[in-house]
């Protein structure tokens, strides 16, 4: 089902939506194929969805917002509904790619009638629970703005606005470390004020799986990185499997001194 056009109910709410691709084996995480197999990486894919819907549930508790999980492919929301708790609605892709599905999904958002809207990625399992409320609360104050959260790889893990503004969007060189760069730039640019969150990492890679483990395992996180993560209770136990099975294979007895994007 897709989001309803603008309702009156929705007057002055916001929405929170986490970025999801459907978890099919071989088409997720699959810069994690090596150290993980192909089936391995598509579980720990379902294992970060549940972790990141469960602390936006979270923070719902805290702030009146409502949860949507804004998928792609078309077509997706089969698998994705079996995972996910029935009070997260699913918000339908219209496009394909960052560039267009991001300021789709606030478009959509604003309107069915919400004062705007945060979109998170479904790469950051740990993120602090307080990041996430600390966004909403900055969008909610009078006025226009962006609010970004800026990831130890040059990208984003956390965008909020008000209304589309898709020249953000535009001329970005996704998938590089010049992603929150070029976009607080663009939004300098068009005279938008810029909320900057505290700073927090995406697992994407070998590397940043590594710092995940030292996490979940040991309260070891990135320096940038300076409160006390999520529990991320599904991958914590996912990985703790893993780690008993072959933790030599997954490489991960040393943490790296950085993070690569």
């Amino acid at each position: 089902m897709g989001v309803p056009t603008g309702s009156s109910s929705r007057a002055g709410r916001y929405a929170f939506a986490v970025m999801v691709k459907a978890p099919r084996s071989g088409e997720v995480k699959t810069r994690l194929i090596p150290p993980l197999c192909a089936d391995e990486a598509m579980l720990l894919s379902v294992c970060f969805i549940r972790d990141v819907v469960a602390n936006l549930l979270a923070a719902s508790e805290s702030i009146p917002i409502d949860c949507y999980a804004a998928y792609s492919p078309p077509g997706g929301d089969a698998l994705l509904r079996e995972l996910l708790p029935p009070q997260l609605r699913m918000l339908p892709p219209r496009s394909v790619g960052l560039a267009n599905s991001l300021p789709d999904a606030i478009e959509d958002l604003i309107a069915a009638g919400y004062e705007g809207a945060c979109l998170v990625n479904a790469d950051s399992p740990t993120l602090p629970t307080s990041l996430l409320v600390d966004a909403m609360t900055s969008l909610r104050a009078p006025g226009d703005r962006v609010v970004l959260g800026p990831a130890t790889d040059g990208g984003y893990y956390l965008i909020g606005l008000k209304h589309p503004h898709r020249q953000l969007f535009h001329e970005i060189d996704w998938s590089t470390e010049r992603v929150y760069r070029q976009t607080a730039e663009r939004a300098a640019g068009i005279g938008l004020e810029l909320v900057t969150l505290a700073p927090w990492y995406d697992v994407d890679d070998a590397a940043s799986l590594s710092w995940l483990c030292r996490e979940l395992f040991g309260g070891r996180r990135p320096a940038q990185c300076l409160r006390a993560g999520s529990i991320a209770a599904h991958t914590r136990d996912y990985l703790r499997t893993l780690l008993a099975a072959d933790g030599a294979r997954l490489r991960m007895q040393q943490a790296p001194e950085s993070i690569s994007g």
